[in-house]
């Protein structure tokens, strides 16, 4: 597979193109110090085996933000150095951090714009992201990437929204101004050798935002001043986020949010077409800088599909791999069956959202890291069988079932259903203890056949229940 060749990111040998995107986790303390639990998490995905690793967004400034790592300081810079070096031992990957400006922002509302930053603060911006990318090669990392993505600075000076009357507002090449200047300063200070990549929206997807039409030219410009690779991503932004009284805006609760983090109702590979465009414009101007799709991409066909078609050079995969860290081991041992599967409920979302520890709806009630087990004994149903039932009633279908047995215990199941003589496809899966769920996207009219299979720790299956058919009330 494709998925799983080397790809050279200029001093960097990536081992395959499972990438890891940055994902806040919420394990810091307000210091920003690296502690066990990011230490635990990180080592995690390390152990898991995806051939690129990028840490959570940290803050190149000293603006408070609540739980989030730092880079702002030499005094960060010893224990992001015994994290990488704890990963390397881990796993075959390279790691780069993620470094981030953000504008300040207040439970009342008020938010920072770009209109109220003077010359002198974009200045200390742009020293601040390299004395941050300094310090991340210091600590032994293998490059950098810069967050120019969602509602942060870099990305509010690249947005249409950005009215700025000066060089640094108003056309889109003065609002790539501080973004280049960035890129500059940051491979300046670390020399022509390391990896250097930005993470930012193809879309904006707000109203008035910028499309990929725009985007694929930012991608260019900024391959130009000297990024290796572009991790694209859609949305973020404060523009139609949701207001909630008495806590700070967050730019993830409106549709642009959703655009970012799709959920269950959104299409598989729901913003590809975004990636692909910039990937096509880059490589018709002679560029092979490497693109990351990222943005429901959750099976290995999908992956592989999107690679074949050079959509994309790597395939960016938060959720999936936050829910199951072996997503790439196991499947390039053959064992995709023994993944556990993102059913994309977005209940990570809302716990950053309310600045809790980020944990995977999926993962045992309780637990802050993903569980990891080496059964290979797999899970049964009980004596009695599945016991599967499924009823129409008013407006929906509900399935009932017998819980299943396994030494260590049941993690979930999965829920399959078909329309009609058609093929099966995975709808959702619902955690352990639970045996039993409501099918309110089926319709009046149409019979549905439906099994489930429940799944243990190691991801190890049942065999299929009985299928059953029913049709809604």
């Amino acid at each position: 597979m494709k998925l799983f060749e080397p790809l050279n990111i200029n001093s960097m040998t990536l081992p395959n193109r499972v990438v890891v995107p940055a994902m806040v986790t919420r394990l810091s303390g307000e210091d920003g110090f690296v502690n066990g639990d990011i230490t635990d998490r990180y080592v995690r995905f390390a152990r898991g085996g995806a051939g690129l690793i990028v840490l959570e967004a940290m803050a190149v400034h000293g603006s408070k933000s609540g739980p989030l790592l730092r880079i702002s300081g030499d005094e960060f810079t010893p224990g992001l150095r015994e994290l990488r070096k704890k990963m390397k031992d881990a796993g075959p990957g390279c790691v780069v951090p993620q470094i981030i400006h953000f504008l300040k922002i207040s439970r009342s509302g008020w938010r920072q714009k770009v209109d109220d930053l003077s010359i002198e603060d974009i200045r200390g911006v742009v020293d601040a992201y390299a004395s941050a990318a300094v310090r991340c090669i210091d600590a032994g990392y293998d490059g950098v990437e810069l967050h120019m993505a969602h509602a942060y600075t870099l990305s509010s000076f690249l947005s249409r929204m950005n009215k700025r009357r000066d060089d640094y507002g108003g056309s889109l090449d003065k609002r790539l101004r501080l973004p280049v200047e960035v890129v500059t300063g940051v491979r300046n200070a670390v020399g022509d050798s390391i990896p250097i990549g930005v993470r930012f929206d193809g879309e904006e997807c707000i109203k008035g935002g910028y499309t990929v039409d725009e985007s694929k030219l930012i991608a260019w410009r900024l391959v130009q001043a000297g990024v290796d690779y572009v991790s694209i991503s859609a949305g973020g932004k404060f523009e139609d986020a949701q207001p909630r009284e008495g806590e700070p805006l967050y730019p993830y609760t409106g549709y642009s949010g959703d655009r970012c983090m799709p959920g269950k109702t959104y299409p598989p590979a729901a913003n590809l077409h975004i990636a692909a465009g910039i990937k096509q414009f880059l490589s018709e101007q002679g560029s092979a800088a490497p693109v990351i799709a990222t943005g429901k991409i959750n099976t290995p066909e999908l992956a592989e599909s999107i690679l074949q078609d050079h959509k994309a050079d790597l395939i960016g995969m938060a959720r999936p791999i936050l829910c199951d860290p072996d997503w790439p081991r196991k499947v390039q041992a053959g064992h995709f069956d023994r993944v556990i599967r993102c059913c994309y409920a977005n209940v990570c979302k809302a716990k950053d959202e309310r600045f809790q520890t980020v944990s995977c709806f999926l993962w045992p009630k309780g637990k802050i890291q993903a569980p990891e087990s080496a059964d290979a004994i797999p899970p049964n149903w009980p004596e009695t069988g599945a016991g599967l039932t499924a009823g129409g009633s008013k407006g929906r279908i509900d399935l009932k079932w017998n819980a299943a047995t396994d030494n260590e215990g049941i993690y979930g199941y999965d829920v399959w259903r078909a329309l009609g003589e058609g093929e099966f496809e995975r709808i959702d899966a619902v955690p352990a203890p639970v045996t039993a769920y409501h099918d309110t996207t089926a319709i009046s009219g149409l019979e549905y056949r439906y099994y489930v299979q429940a799944y243990d720790l190691a991801g190890n299956r049942t065999p299929a229940s009985p299928i059953v058919s029913s049709h809604v009330a």
